[in-house]
C-alpha cells in the first residue's frame, strides 16, 4: 500500500515549530519573527483528519515586536504546551526576556498561562530558545539557547538545577531518559544526571539558596564516520522511547577544504549504546544536512527533514529507508513530528506549508514482506528453470 501524504498551504505563515497535543490535533508556531515584514507571529491549533484535511481551530497572535515561536513541546499528560518566544526589543534591553512560555490548550483554544525568563539577549545577540523538551514523566523541562541551558521543575518553572553554560560549540538538541539528560552540542554529547530527591531538598537547605549544579556523567566525542569529510557536528539526539539504553543521533558532516559547490554535506544517523557510549550502528541518510529529526512514540520509525527539501522515514532497527518524499517543501523543513499514536507525521517549513503523512500500521512490515515475496518469486522461477532443464536431460 502506497503511503499517502498531502501538502497544505498556510498563506503568510512561515512554520518553525510544531507539537501534537492529541492524535489528531497539533500546534504550529510561526510568523515573520522580529523583522518588520508585516507577517504576524502566531501560535495556531489545527485538527487533522487523515492526510487530506487540516482545519484551523484557533490562533493566538503574539504581541507586536515579539519573536516567532521557535520551539514547542507538549506536556505528556497535561493539556499544556511550552514555547520558546523572545520578548519585544524593549523588554530584551531591560533584561526582561520572557522567553519560556506556558500555554493551556483546552476546548479548542490556546491561552497563555505563565512565563519565565531563562535567556538574556543583549544588543546584536540573536540568541533564542531553540530547545524545548519535557522529561518522559513531565516533571522536568529543559530549555536552551545557543549556549545556555536551564532545567526547570514543572509546572512551577522553578530551577531544578543551576543554569549550565556551554563554553565551546552550540547547543542544538536535548533529550531525557528517566534518569539522565543528554545535551547535543556541535562538538559533543553531554550526559547529565537528573536531580535526585536529595538535590530537591538541597534547594531549600543550600547556603546561598541556589539549586545544585547538574552532575556531568559523561562527555562523548563525535564518532568516526566513513569518508574524507573535514569533520562533523551533532544536530539532533533522541532516546528510544521504550529502551533507555538506546540513543539516536544525527551528525552533519563538513566537506573537505578542497570541496566544490557540489560537494555533499552528508548526514549520518547513529545508534548508541548508552551503557558503553559506543556506536552500534550508523548509516548515511542524506547527501545534504539534516535540519530536523524525530522518533515515533512506538519506537519503530525515525523521521528526518533535509536541506535538499527531502522528508524521509527509516526503520529504527535496521535504518532501512521506508519512505522518501522528494521536494516535500520549497524551503528546507524546519520541524518534523510524529503524533502520539505513531500513525501520522507532519513536517513544516518557512515556505508557508505543512505536509501531513498518513503512516500505515504495517509500513516497515510492508517493506520486508515485499522483499520476501520478491525472493520467493525468484526462487520459484529458478527452481522452475532447473526442473525444466533436468526434464530435457532425462
Amino acid at each position: 500500500m502506497r503511503t499517502q501524504h498531502t501538502a497544505h498551504s498556510l498563506p503568510a505563515f512561515p512554520v518553525y515549530s510544531s507539537a501534537f497535543v492529541s492524535p489528531n490535533e497539533l500546534v504550529l508556531g510561526g510568523g515573520g519573527g522580529q523583522s518588520k515584514t508585516g507577517i504576524k507571529n502566531k501560535i495556531r491549533l489545527y485538527r487533522a483528519e487523515g492526510d487530506k484535511k487540516l482545519d484551523l481551530l484557533h490562533e493566538l497572535e503574539l504581541a507586536s515586536g515579539e519573536d516567532a515561536p521557535m520551539s514547542i513541546a507538549a506536556h505528556p499528560q497535561r493539556e499544556e504546551i511550552v514555547c520558546g518566544i523572545n520578548s519585544a526589543q524593549e523588554a530584551l534591553q531591560s533584561g526582561q526576556n520572557q522567553n519560556c512560555r506556558v500555554y493551556e490548550v483546552k476546548e479548542d483554544k490556546i491561552s497563555l498561562s505563565t512565563t519565565r525568563s531563562t535567556l538574556e539577549v543583549h544588543g546584536e545577540d540573536d540568541d533564542y530558545q531553540r530547545v524545548t523538551v519535557f522529561s518522559p514523566d513531565g516533571k522536568y523541562l529543559a530549555v536552551a539557547g545557543t549556549r545556555d541551558l536551564s532545567v526547570l521543575d514543572y509546572p512551577t518553572l522553578n530551577p531544578a538545577a543551576s543554569p549550565f553554560h556551554l563554553e565551546k560549540g552550540e547547543i542544538f538538541d536535548a533529550t531525557f531518559s528517566s534518569k539522565t539528560l543528554v545535551v547535543a552540542s556541535t562538538v559533543n554529547l553531554l550526559a547529565f544526571a537528573l536531580p535526585s530527591e536529595e538535590d530537591n531538598d538541597a534547594k531549600t537547605d543550600g547556603k546561598d539558596g541556589q539549586p545544585p549544579a547538574l552532575e556531568l556523567l559523561k562527555t562523548v566525542d563525535r564518532p568516526e564516520l566513513p569518508g574524507d569529510d573535514a569533520g562533523s557536528s551533532f544536530r539532533a539526539a533522541r532516546f528510544h522511547p521504550h529502551d533507555e539504553k538506546t540513543l539516536f543521533t544525527i551528525l552533519n558532516t563538513v566537506p573537505p577544504r578542497t570541496r566544490t559547490k557540489s560537494s555533499p554535506r552528508r548526514a549520518f544517523l547513529c545508534k548508541w549504546d548508552t551503557e558503553t557510549w559506543k556506536v552500534t550502528h550508523k548509516r548515511k541518510i542524506s547527501d545534504r544536512q539534516v535540519t530536523c529529526f524525530d522518533v515515533s512514540p512506538d519506537g519503530k520509525l525515525l523521521a528526518f527533514g533535509s536541506s535538499d527539501l527531502t522528508v524521509g522515514v527509516v526503520d529504527a532497527k535496521t535504518f532501512a529507508p521506508l519512505l522518501t518524499i522528494l521536494k516535500s517543501h520549497d524551503f528546507p523543513p524546519t520541524t518534523i513530528r510524529f503524533n502520539p499514536t505513531s500513525d501520522m507525521l507532519i513536517s513544516g517549513s518557512a515556505d508557508n506549508t505543512v505536509r501531513i503523512v498518513a503512516i500505515p500500521p504495517n509500513l516497515g512490515a510492508t517493506s520486508w514482506s515485499t522483499w520476501i515475496l520478491v525472493i520467493v518469486a525468484l526462487l520459484v522461477a529458478l527452481f522452475a528453470v532447473l526442473a525444466q532443464q533436468m526434464h530435457h536431460v532425462l
